[in-house]
């Protein structure tokens, strides 16, 4: 139950208006420089560093967050208008994207990038599964390493391993 009330507790930091602001404020900015050709996201937020140094550390960390989707979407941007990709991810947004612009429809590539780009930032935690309770029971039956003899087979597997290594070190 800690668990969960910690996550409320982010979600409380993080909707303050002064941190919404500042992830809007980020995402606006890291778009400006994430257009220019060849500058990545990554390479985006180190050129924005210095902006965040006078800001608390969670302010700080949600302005770098979105810099870091600003940026992504900004790359979406040149490879859809100038086929120029700026990063490796941006690629096939090139591929398909530029088609769509060269055949008069840019607007609609660039809006379908948006909200990609939306939808892949907003529903990332999907993708690490919630923790299951019952794993922690799980895992202390496990044998974890040549250290841990609680089962007699893993015991045998390391007493013939290190007969082995023996053996080659003989030769």
């Amino acid at each position: 139950m800690d668990s969960f009330q910690f996550l409320l507790e982010g979600f409380a930091t993080a909707a303050t208006p002064v941190n919404l602001l500042l992830a809007l404020l980020g995402v606006v900015i890291g778009t400006a420089v994430g257009v220019l050709p060849g500058i990545g996201p990554a390479m985006t937020v180190a050129l924005l560093l210095p902006v965040t140094y006078g800001l608390e550390p969670t302010s700080a960390m949600i302005m770098l967050a979105g810099i870091f989707y600003g940026g992504m979407y900004g790359g979406s941007t040149t490879s859809i208008l100038l086929n120029t990709p700026g990063e490796s991810a941006s690629v096939v947004t090139a591929l398909e994207g530029n088609l769509m612009a060269k055949s008069g429809r840019a607007a609609q590539a660039l809006a379908t990038a948006a909200v990609g780009s939306f939808v892949a930032g907003t529903m990332l935690h999907l993708a690490h599964p919630w923790p299951d309770h019952r794993s922690h029971r799980h895992r202390r039956s496990q044998w974890s390493g040549p250290a841990d003899f609680r089962h007699p087979s893993a015991r045998r597997r390391h007493r013939r391993r290190c007969r082995r290594s023996r053996h080659l070190r003989r030769r």
